[in-house]
């Protein structure tokens, strides 16, 4: 069974456009192949920098935090002899 499907418009910049119609000749793929491939793949980095983002602000909610302080050790001592661990909230 086939999926319903929608077309879409836009208008993209010519360079953008060349390079989509070079990729799907490379690939042998046509170009709306291309153009949904790079969208699936745009949503779910989005989609995972929102929920990244999320679950920071509900760390920040519940207290689940590390000083400035604690951070900056931590960071100055990469590349050392004596590396700290990595701090925990």
């Amino acid at each position: 069974m086939t999926a319903a499907t929608r077309t879409f418009t836009a208008q993209v910049p010519i360079a953008l456009a060349e390079e989509v119609d070079a990729l799907a000749e490379q690939l042998e793929r046509p170009r709306q192949w291309i153009v949904k491939k790079a969208l699936i793949a745009y949503l779910a980095r989005e989609k995972e920098k929102r929920r990244l983002i999320q679950e920071g602000l509900d760390d920040v909610a519940a207290g689940r935090l590390v000083s400035m302080d604690d951070a900056q050790a931590w960071a100055d001592s990469l590349g050392t002899e004596n590396e700290l661990p990595v701090p925990r909230a």
